[in-house]
C-alpha cells in the first residue's frame, strides 16, 4: 500500500522543552491512523506539524513525496477539536460559506445526506447538540472532497449512542478510499477503527502497530475479575502463599471500574485459576473473563499517575 503521508523525524523545541522528539512514520493511502497519548505526550503538537499549522525545529513532512504545499492544502481536511464558526448563520448558511472557500467543492446535497444533516439543516450552528455540531463539522472537513481528512478527538463529549453512529461515518468515509489521521482518548474507539495506531509519550512514540499486533506483543494472559466482595485482597494473597503453583502463574491487580470494585488476577491458564476458585468456594456468579485490550497497553506503557 502507497505512503501517502510521511512523517520523517520532526522535532519541535519550546526554549527548554522538547515537544516532539524526532518521530518517524508512514500513514498508508486509505487507512485509518491512530495517534494516542496522555495529555502532554506531544501529540497535539506532532498532528499540527503534520497539518503543516505548525514548523517542525527540524525533520519535515512529505505529502505524496513532496514538502507540504499548496496541493497539500486542497486535498486535506481537518476537523479540529475546537473550532470557531461565524455566527447566525444556519447548518445550510455555513457549509455553503465553506464550499466558497475552495476552487472545487463536494456536492452538498450528497455530502448533506453522507453525514446525516438533513434534519436540522435550517438550524442555527449554536444551538446544534453535541453529535449535530460533531456531524456538521465532519462535513465542513469533507467539504473540499479531500483525500486525507485529520480529526483531532471528533468524539469528545458524545454520548454513546451519538460516539457510534459517528464511528459508522468514519467507517463510510474510509470505504471511499479517503484516509484518516485519528487523535483520540477513547481505547475502544481507537480498537474500532484503526489499522495502525502509535502511543506517544514524552515528545516520543513507545509502540507502533496495528492494534492486534501490539496486544499480542505485550500481552499473552487472559484477566479474570472478581467482585472483591465475594473474594478479598488478602484471601487471594494468603492463598497464593499457600499455593506456590497458582502463584507462579498469575499476577495479582486491584482496580476500581464504575464505581464497583474488582479484583483482577492476570494468568495464562483460565482453567487453573476457575478450578482454583471454586475449590476455595468462590461465588462465581459475577465473575468476568476477559483479554487485555488498549486501554491495558496504554495504561502499562505510559503509566496510570494523573497527568495535567
Amino acid at each position: 500500500m502507497t505512503s501517502i503521508l510521511e512523517v520523517n523525524s520532526p522535532s519541535k523545541n519550546y526554549q527548554t522543552t522538547v515537544a516532539v522528539d524526532n518521530v518517524s512514520f508512514n500513514i498508508k493511502k486509505g487507512q485509518c491512523f491512530g495517534m494516542l497519548g496522555p495529555n502532554g505526550a506531544g501529540k497535539t503538537t506532532a498532528i499540527e506539524i503534520m497539518e503543516g499549522i505548525t514548523q517542525p525545529t527540524s525533520g519535515k513532512v512529505l505529502y505524496k513525496g513532496k514538502a507540504l504545499g499548496q496541493l497539500f492544502r486542497t486535498q486535506c481536511g481537518i476537523q479540529f477539536q475546537h473550532t470557531a464558526l461565524q455566527e447566525f448563520l444556519t447548518v445550510r448558511e455555513t457549509l455553503r460559506l465553506f464550499a466558497g472557500l475552495y476552487p472545487e467543492s463536494s456536492d452538498l446535497t450528497t455530502l448533506i445526506k453522507r453525514c446525516n444533516l438533513e434534519s436540522f439543516l435550517d438550524s442555527d450552528n449554536r444551538k446544534l447538540s453535541g453529535g449535530q455540531r460533531q456531524r456538521m463539522l465532519l462535513a465542513i472537513a469533507l467539504i473540499n472532497n479531500p483525500e486525507i481528512v485529520f480529526l483531532d478527538e471528533p468524539t469528545t463529549g458524545l454520548d454513546p449512542q451519538a460516539r457510534h453512529n459517528f464511528w459508522d461515518l468514519i467507517k463510510d468515509i474510509l470505504s471511499q478510499g479517503t484516509t484518516i489521521i485519528l487523535t483520540t482518548h477513547y481505547m475502544e474507539e481507537a480498537a474500532e477503527l484503526c489499522d495502525e495506531i502509535i502511543i506517544m509519550d514524552h515528545g516520543r512514540i513507545i509502540a507502533h502497530g496495528a492494534p492486534t499486533e501490539l496486544l499480542q506483543q505485550h500481552f499473552s494472559e487472559h484477566i479474570v475479575r472478581i467482585p472483591e466482595n465475594e473474594f478479598s485482597i488478602a484471601q487471594i494473597k494468603e492463598l497464593q502463599q499457600l499455593h506456590p503453583n497458582l502463584n507462579k502463574n498469575t499476577q495479582l491487580q486491584h482496580s476500581l471500574y464504575q464505581k464497583d470494585s474488582w479484583i483482577e488476577i492476570s494468568t495464562t491458564d483460565v482453567n487453573q485459576i476457575m478450578k482454583y476458585l471454586l475449590n476455595e468456594g468462590v461465588d462465581l456468579s459475577f465473575l468476568q473473563i476477559r483479554q487485555h485490550n488498549l486501554e491495558d497497553l496504554f495504561l502499562e506503557l505510559t503509566g496510570r499517575e494523573l497527568r495535567v
